[in-house]
């Protein structure tokens, strides 16, 4: 078996860099109790990761969401990265994307029975939870891994397959926020967008990740499924080989869903914007304008560019007509979903909340 090694100048850089140092040093503090993390006598789950942006963080969140919501009262506390407001807000149907941020708006148009909080401060947004809602039994902490202020009963650690940690460097030489011995504070790690892996490749990962700690670890892929118009309920679409299609992303990594695109046929041309962009009404004329050069097709986009567009006043008819969405699921590979699962209703049912 070829074991995975990271590259001696990997290691340097990260070594003599003094992000890393200083993030280092925030970890041993918290370690030491030098800064105090809080724990909650209530379950919770944090998803995050050590790479900035681009894991897969807000669908393996839904798959959670998705699968304790059967059995428990949930809720899902964000920062709400993005957002216009400040503090802790609890969404509700008038919530808006500006207010609590593209991915919680999300997630609480899919969910409407799930609570979905934002603050800066998880401390203080979980004690607000609590303190509003009494039945609530499991709290999801999104893209939390970093904020140890919080100390999660469960830590979730996502790592892209297609940009491995070991294979990159602390900020700013790469996308790392901290260097890869964060690790150890997982309880779970999750190796994400997986394509096909050979027996020798996931014996490799998990050998490299056993070499911090000793922890489960899977392995997940992205299922796409139909497309579905943003304005009209209940529309679907069928593609057809051949269409054109203008992709439409405001996304870290948009080359996955235009090859998916491909695969179905399409010939896709992408306008691609940086992550968590805030269209103007400019650019809605100049997609507006890119579509209408492209000829007889379709715009799609995903479901967080979706929650930006949904209550744009200024969004152009060309654009309200022709809009589908391509929603996403998160698919536990190798036939280990029912693992996975017992894994996370194991922790939940043996630390239920302390009322």
């Amino acid at each position: 078996m070829s074991r995975i090694k990271r590259s001696i100048l990997r290691n340097l850089t990260d070594s003599l860099n003094p992000y890393a140092w200083i993030m280092a040093a925030r970890n041993r503090a918290f370690d030491t109790s030098i800064i105090k993390s809080r724990e909650f006598d209530i379950p919770t789950i944090c998803i995050g990761n050590i790479s900035v942006g681009g894991t897969g963080k807000t669908p393996h969140t839904e798959y959670i969401a998705r699968l304790l919501g059967k059995r428990y009262h949930i809720a899902v506390l964000s920062r709400g990265y993005g957002r216009k407001s400040k503090g802790y807000i609890k969404a509700d149907c008038n919530s808006t994307m500006q207010q609590i941020g593209d991915e919680p708006f999300q997630i609480k148009n899919k969910f409407k029975e799930i609570d979905v909080a934002v603050c800066e401060k998880r401390v203080n947004g979980i004690e607000q939870l609590m303190k509003e809602e009494k039945d609530i039994q499991v709290i999801l902490l999104d893209d939390a891994f970093q904020h140890r202020h919080v100390k999660a009963g469960l830590n979730i650690l996502l790592i892209d397959s297609n940009r491995p940690i070991w294979k990159d460097c602390v900020m700013p030489f790469g996308r790392l926020r901290e260097r890869i011995s964060g690790i150890r504070r997982a309880d779970i790690v999750i190796m994400t967008k997986c394509k096909e892996m050979t027996a020798e490749q996931i014996k490799s990962c998990r050998e490299f990740i056993g070499r911090y700690k000793n922890i489960p670890v899977y392995f997940s892929t992205i299922k796409y499924g139909n497309l579905y118009s943003l304005f009209n309920t209940g529309e679907c679409k069928e593609m057809q080989p051949g269409s054109n299609v203008l992709l439409v992303t405001g996304i870290a990594k948009p080359q996955p869903l235009k090859a998916e695109l491909e695969n179905r046929g399409a010939n896709v041309t992408l306008m691609q914007y940086g992550d968590h962009h805030n269209f103007s009404s400019s650019e809605f004329e100049e997609i507006a304008k890119q579509f209408k050069e492209g000829g007889n097709g379709m715009i799609v986009t995903t479901e967080k560019d979706a929650s930006r567009l949904l209550n744009r006043e200024d969004l152009p008819q060309t654009m309200r007509d022709n809009t589908y969405v391509m929603p996403i699921e998160m698919e536990i590979l190798n036939g280990e979903e029912k693992l996975f699962n017992q894994n996370i209703y194991n922790y939940v049912t043996e630390n239920p909340r302390n009322s």
